[in-house]
């Protein structure tokens, strides 16, 4: 599937639209006149462009969202669906409390096209959490809630739908570029990756990374042997047993520029010399 083809139906009314910007994917879960929306993209305008696109699939409204986490790009158009019920991992709310107002002007720094619409944007938490595993109801479908640990955050949540074969992975996943190591925990980034793996159907699943294209059950084992290289690579480097610049040359994502590969060692580093807990 290339970027913004349009919605993909990967199961029983479960679908996938792949926006170009930031090349993202946005979730969708039909059930009897209701629909289920993961995850609002980083503005007000983002967030609108998603309810125009849902029209070509349902007329029916949104009464639930859940945000993967609590990331300006995956959380930032929330308020654009109330009065639905937005749902996270718990440590989401403090999350984006703490961050949401002031990584604006940091976003718009970086990402300068956004500045104009940043400036709109109310920081608006889940109102409903769960800790480890939680299921709610849209149009009389099941929706799965899991924790599986810490990961790209401290509260990334991984989503199934009973009777379909699809596992939303959100960013503890990345497909076609480094995962993002900003705010993560990579020495326990694998683990939680080799959880999610475990959830997938090994003959029929799929898995939707926050970005990127879907992929089967192969991509998440090779995202998790990466991480699992990555947090090795940081223990080394925090021991003495070899130089970061060592380790970069020995980074599993080669094909990107050294300092992307610095800036996961260097977290990995942060958090087994315990400047990270």
């Amino acid at each position: 599937m290339g970027v913004a083809d349009g919605w993909v139906e990967l199961g029983d009314r479960f679908f996938v639209r792949r926006y170009a910007f930031y090349d993202q994917n946005i979730g969708v879960v039909l059930g009897r006149g209701e629909a289920l929306v993961i995850d609002t993209r980083s503005t007000y305008v983002h967030a609108r462009e998603i309810l125009t696109d849902l029209r070509e699939l349902t007329s029916d409204p949104v009464t639930a969202v859940i945000d993967t986490h609590g990331h300006f790009d995956h959380a930032f158009g929330n308020a654009i669906f109330r009065p639905a019920t937005i749902w996270g991992q718990a440590g989401c709310v403090p999350f984006m409390r703490r961050t949401g107002q002031r990584r604006k002007p940091e976003i718009a720094r970086e990402v300068p096209e956004l500045a104009p619409d940043l400036d709109e944007v109310a920081i608006d938490p889940p109102d409903r959490t769960f800790d480890d595993v939680a299921s709610l109801e849209v149009g009389g479908r099941a929706v799965g809630l899991h924790y599986l640990g810490r990961g790209h955050t401290d509260h990334d949540a991984v989503i199934t739908v009973p009777g379909t074969d699809v596992v939303w992975a959100g960013d503890l996943l990345e497909g076609g570029a480094i995962p993002s190591f900003g705010d993560s925990y990579p020495l326990d980034w694998p683990q939680t990756a080799q959880a999610l793996a475990d959830l997938i159907d090994p003959d029929r699943g799929v898995v939707v990374p926050g970005h990127g294209d879907h992929a089967g059950v192969a991509f998440a084992r090779s995202q998790v042997a990466s991480l699992a290289a990555v947090a090795d690579l940081g223990r080394r480097i925090a021991t003495g047993e070899i130089t970061l610049d060592d380790a970069v040359d020995a980074h599993p994502f080669p094909d990107y520029p050294r300092e992307d590969a610095r800036r996961p060692l260097k977290r990995a580093v942060a958090q087994a010399t315990g400047r990270i807990r």
